[in-house]
């Protein structure tokens, strides 16, 4: 059985948006929803991948997490422990589980 990074598509109210794929991309998206499909034993439409892989990317992406974070700290208030040094408190990073990437 092929490990692909997806295991399954979450049903959630969506979001409509309207995008262009390059036909390659396009191509490789519906492979991906028939190997899928065959994994799970029920039609996937291939459009439904796209948020689930975005989602994946997204959470993968180390540098965009800092980034994220970063502003996140700089906007938020200083715990009662910190304002007396003037520092704000370190967090640690965001857990990433790799077997649902």
């Amino acid at each position: 059985m092929t490990k692909l990074k997806l295991a399954s598509v979450q049903d959630e109210k969506p979001v409509k948006l309207s995008v262009a794929l390059p036909a390659a991309l396009h191509r490789d998206l519906v492979a991906y929803a028939e190997i899928l499909s065959k994994e799970t034993g029920h039609a996937i439409d291939p459009a439904k991948l796209i948020a689930p892989m975005l989602t994946s990317f997204i959470a993968s992406d180390r540098e965009f997490a800092k980034a994220r974070n970063g502003a996140k700290q700089s906007t938020a208030p200083m715990e009662a422990a910190d304002r007396n040094t003037g520092t704000t408190p370190s967090r640690p990073p965001p857990v990433i589980d790799a077997d649902r990437l």
